[in-house]
């Protein structure tokens, strides 16, 4: 068998059966999927045996332990020779397992010294027309070049320090068995392997048309959380990983201290607009809200473009604000936690990732 499809779930008996309907379609049929239930209240057992004589399927109950670990659980009971990692919210274009046997295939690609090399890859994500405006809205704030530098949208492909994400992502049994899985890290889990899977000399690659539509999270309140969650995982994976930590992981903190600064600003200039002068502190009450308001047009013209949608684009502007301050403070309360206080990464978030 050449796949394994591994799928965690926790509480989404919904969108596994989107999932499942997807993977029925693939023109690829030479791939089991492995279903891993997370000790969900709310079971997708019933979904998963609509599709037992369609699909070569697996369900499995666990206790709760985190997508890591449920992860770990079924590559143990994996067949396939590339076990395929994917989150329980996405769906698959019908040709996405024919675009991964393309591109791994060195006789087809082209590219022999390329694919000979990989050992792991990762493909990205997009939003299907289908989605909320809402969901449209997160998915283009986590991969516009305007929240996220595009980093998590990339195109072109590339084979140095390519960091696969768990969403979407392919590694060799034997390799992923090798380095045991994933860690015990209930946050950044994924980025942790991918590094471990560098820095252990394997070669992994990014596949541009192996993507999928990513539903992400379904409001603005989860949303915050996922990225919260995100900011504090940074700062674990630095130490963790030295030297990991780039400019570009520090700039929404650098956007939440400054807008919050500039708010501040401009509640200040209005207590001294009332108590003092209107006319001498008018400026430090409405000038503060200028960058602010420049950045939400930019982000409103850019999604509301790319997506055709006026909604969108104004959904786009608090989806932006919420994914870089939510983690931006993430990251400021995790630095504060393991790099002034010297706190362990278990016992700084005991209460947040290990009850």
């Amino acid at each position: 068998m050449n796949y394994s499809i591994i799928v965690p779930v926790y509480n989404r008996p919904d969108e596994v059966d989107e999932l499942l309907q997807s993977l029925c379609l693939q023109r690829v049929k030479d791939f089991e999927v492995i279903i891993v239930e997370d000790g969900s209240k709310n079971k997708c057992k019933d979904v998963c045996d609509k599709y037992a004589g369609i699909l070569d399927l697996h369900y499995y109950y666990k206790d709760n332990s985190g997508p890591g670990q449920s992860r770990n659980y079924g590559a143990e009971r994996a067949r396939g020779q590339w076990l395929i990692v994917l989150d329980s919210d996405v769906v698959l274009p019908d040709d996405y397992l024919a675009h991964v046997s393309e591109e791994l295939a060195p006789e087809q690609s082209g590219e022999s010294v390329l694919r000979e090399r990989c050992d792991a890859w990762g493909g990205p994500d997009a939003a299907n027309p289908s989605f909320t405006p809402v969901q449209k809205a997160i998915s283009y704030s986590m991969t516009s070049f305007f929240t996220t530098g595009g980093i998590r949208g990339g195109k072109g492909k590339k084979m140095d320090k390519f960091y696969p994400r768990s969403f979407n992502m392919g590694i060799r049994r034997d390799v992923y068995l090798s380095l045991g899985g994933f860690s015990k890290m209930r946050f950044g889990e994924d980025i942790d392997f991918s590094y471990r899977i560098v820095e252990a000399g394997y070669r992994t690659a990014l596949l541009p048309s192996a993507w999928v539509w990513h539903k992400r999270r379904t409001d603005f309140r989860k949303f915050f959380r996922q990225v919260y969650n995100s900011g504090i995982a940074r700062i674990n994976l630095s130490k963790r990983h030295p030297g990991t930590l780039k400019l570009v992981h520090l700039l929404p903190a650098v956007f939440t201290v400054g807008v919050i600064g500039l708010v501040l600003i401009s509640a200040v200039g209005r207590a001294l607009m009332h108590y003092i002068d209107p006319d001498r502190f008018y400026w430090m009450c409405f000038a503060p809200w200028l960058p602010i308001l420049l950045y939400s047009g930019v982000i409103f013209v850019d999604s509301a473009l790319k997506n055709k949608s006026l909604k969108v684009g104004l959904l786009s502007v608090p989806a932006a604000f919420v994914q870089l301050m939510g983690y931006g403070m993430g990251f400021i309360e995790s630095w504060w936690k393991r790099c002034v206080l010297k706190r362990d990464e278990f016992t700084a978030f005991e209460k947040n990732f290990y009850q």
